[in-house]
């Protein structure tokens, strides 16, 4: 292709258009931020103290994992906002690059737990018979780690280079000749669209044994549904958006469309960003479901006025209601 040397000019160093909007986006930020940390905090005391998820079955690992996902999304959230109120997309580069690589962080831990979490129900309902598989899924901590582990090269591309940054001479710019881009955004599209057709997979081979069940625990059976449905629903929602937004904002700059096009692609990308951080007070569902004994923990332990009937009374030994003979979790 030639030597090509193109200059870049980031965003944050140009001015930032549709200034209304973007504080718009710090408001609904402050909002989430506002309502996730006692929200996430509660949660993560919870599994800590109460459930003691390191002695708990698998699924409560994992949704720990999760829990520390979104902990990382809270603490990036304050930055961003700050950006969007004086009017910048990114700030000094160092912190920026630092933001950068744990949003994508949490983002690809969310995405990667909920999978699991997804995969763990299907197999337990779908294959029960598979012994080696479930043997596998087990072995809560040593998958989490292998996940954190996994997910750190891959977030490094992030801290590289910036999408929002435009070519300023009229030599032609494309990702085939930025390795470091096509790495990056390749990783970004693979990590959300293949966990979502594994996600469409699941859940339909779920609900499909729902129907033609005809013996066991249907009440087992339909919690399960519930779990896989409620992830397609918190994927669905703040994930595929923001991923579809990315593409047409890739797109955009490849073909060189103008300034006003890429800045409106811009503005999109980041409200759909935006709308994808709803994911730390979404996730609390996935918990409930995945576990009526979490689901039960936490209002008694939070909300004892809107438990039916009688209070429960709590073990002293472990501060957690007595929990039924018959196992609520899948």
């Amino acid at each position: 292709m030639g030597n090509v040397t193109a200059t870049y000019k980031c965003d944050n160093d140009r001015e930032l258009p549709h200034k209304e909007l973007y504080k718009f986006y710090a408001a609904v930020m402050i909002i989430i931020f506002i309502l996730a940390l006692p929200l996430n905090a509660s949660v993560l005391h919870l599994f800590i103290f109460k459930l003691k998820f390191w002695k708990s079955k698998s699924n409560h690992f994992f949704l720990f994992n999760l829990v520390l996902a979104d902990i990382l999304l809270l603490i990036c959230m304050p930055v961003k906002v700050h950006n969007f109120i004086q009017e910048q997309r990114y700030t000094h580069m160092i912190i920026s690059k630092a933001v950068l690589f744990t949003l994508f962080l949490n983002r690809g831990a969310s995405i990667a737990f909920l999978t699991v979490i997804s995969i763990d129900r299907y197999f337990k309902v779908v294959h029960p018979g598979q012994k080696g598989i479930l043997k596998m899924l087990k072995k809560a901590p040593q998958i989490s780690i292998m996940i954190w582990v996994l997910l750190l090269p891959l977030t490094i591309p992030s801290m590289l280079k910036s999408i929002h940054c435009s070519s300023l001479d009229s030599e032609r710019y494309t990702l085939i000749t930025d390795v470091v881009d096509g790495i990056r955004e390749t990783v970004i599209f693979t990590q959300i669209f293949i966990p979502f057709f594994i996600l469409v997979y699941c859940t339909a081979c779920i609900v499909k044994r729902l129907k033609t069940k005809t013996v066991g625990d249907e009440k087992k059976l339909k919690r399960a549904v519930f779990v896989v449905i409620t992830v397609m629903v918190v994927f669905s929602f703040c994930f595929l958006p923001g991923a579809i937004a990315r593409m047409v904002l890739v797109i955009i700059r490849v073909q060189e469309k103008s300034d006003t096009i890429q800045d409106k692609a811009g503005v999109a990308f980041d409200g759909f960003m935006v709308l994808s951080y709803i994911d730390c007070l979404l996730d609390p569902l996935v918990y409930c479901f995945c576990s009526s004994k979490f689901k039960a923990l936490y209002l008694s332990s939070y909300f004892p006025f809107l438990l039916k009937g009688a209070p429960q009374a709590t073990d002293p030994s472990t501060g957690t209601p007595p929990q039924p003979a018959r196992s609520t979790v899948i």
